[in-house]
C-alpha cells in the first residue's frame, strides 16, 4: 500500500518551461522594434492577446503561436508582411523541437519517491504536446498514471480524487503555480507543495491561499525527499 499519493506537475516543476517561452518572446519583440513600438507596449498587448486566445483554444505552443501572430497583425495593420509571419512561425517552431531540460536533481528525487508512494502525473496543455514532452524527457516510468487537463481548478482536483480513490488527507499536489498547483487542490481538501520557480509564468501567479488540507513550501524539487 502507498504511504501518499503526490500529483506532480511538469512545466517548471519537472523541467524548464517558461524559459524557452520567453526567449521567443524576446525575439518577437525585437522583430516588431522595427514598427516603432517599445518593448513593454508590445508585451502588453500580447499579455491580452494570450488571456484571450487562451479562454478559445486553451494552454500550449498553438495558442501562444496564435498570439504573437495576431499581436503583429494588430500592431502592423495595413504595412503587415508575409515573411514577418513566416518568421514567427519559424520561431515558434523551435519550441515543439525543444528537448525538456530536466530541473536539478529531478530523475534521481522521482525514483526515490516512486519506491515509496504513488506518483501522477497532473499536466494541464494540448494532450500530445504534454505527452511528446513526457516521453522526450525520460520520465514516464516513475509514474503510475498521467493526467493531462485543460484547466487546474477546483472541480478538476476533485476529479482527480474520485478516479483515482485518493484520500484526500495523504494526497498531495506538487508544483510552481500558485494559480493551478496549489490554491484549487488546497480548495478541493488535498494537501499541497509549493516549489517557487524564478520564471513562473505570469498567468499563474497569485497569493497563496489557504484550505483544510497542509501547505508546504519547498525551496528544490530534491527537498521533498526530507518530507517524502
Amino acid at each position: 500500500m502507498w504511504r501518499e499519493t503526490l500529483l506532480i506537475d511538469a512545466d517548471d516543476t519537472l523541467w524548464e518551461s517558461q524559459v524557452h517561452f520567453e526567449r521567443v518572446i524576446d525575439g518577437f519583440l525585437g522583430m516588431l522594434e522595427h514598427l516603432g513600438f517599445s518593448r513593454p507596449y508590445v508585451r502588453r498587448i500580447l499579455n491580452e492577446t494570450e488571456r484571450r486566445n487562451i479562454r478559445q483554444f486553451g494552454f500550449g505552443v498553438r495558442s501562444f503561436h496564435g498570439a504573437l501572430e495576431e499581436t503583429y497583425l494588430k500592431l502592423a495593420g495595413n504595412i503587415a508582411r508575409r515573411d514577418i509571419v513566416k518568421q514567427i512561425g519559424t520561431l515558434v517552431a523551435g519550441l515543439s523541437a525543444t528537448p525538456p531540460t530536466l530541473l536539478a536533481d529531478v530523475p534521481d528525487t522521482l525514483g526515490y519517491l516512486a519506491e515509496r508512494h504513488r506518483l501522477i502525473l497532473c499536466t494541464k496543455g494540448e494532450p500530445a504536446e504534454q505527452a511528446g514532452k513526457l516521453e522526450r524527457s525520460g520520465l514516464q516510468a516513475h509514474f503510475q498514471a498521467v493526467e493531462i487537463v485543460a484547466e487546474k481548478d477546483p472541480r478538476t482536483y476533485r476529479g482527480l480524487v474520485k478516479r483515482h480513490r485518493i484520500v484526500k488527507s495523504h494526497g498531495w499536489m506538487v508544483g510552481n503555480s500558485p494559480r493551478s498547483d496549489i490554491n484549487p487542490a488546497l480548495a478541493a481538501g488535498l494537501n499541497a507543495v509549493f516549489i517557487p520557480h524564478a520564471k513562473t509564468w505570469e498567468f499563474e501567479h497569485d497569493e497563496l491561499s489557504s484550505g483544510p488540507g497542509k501547505l508546504l513550501v519547498l525551496q528544490a524539487f530534491r527537498a521533498l525527499r526530507e518530507y517524502f
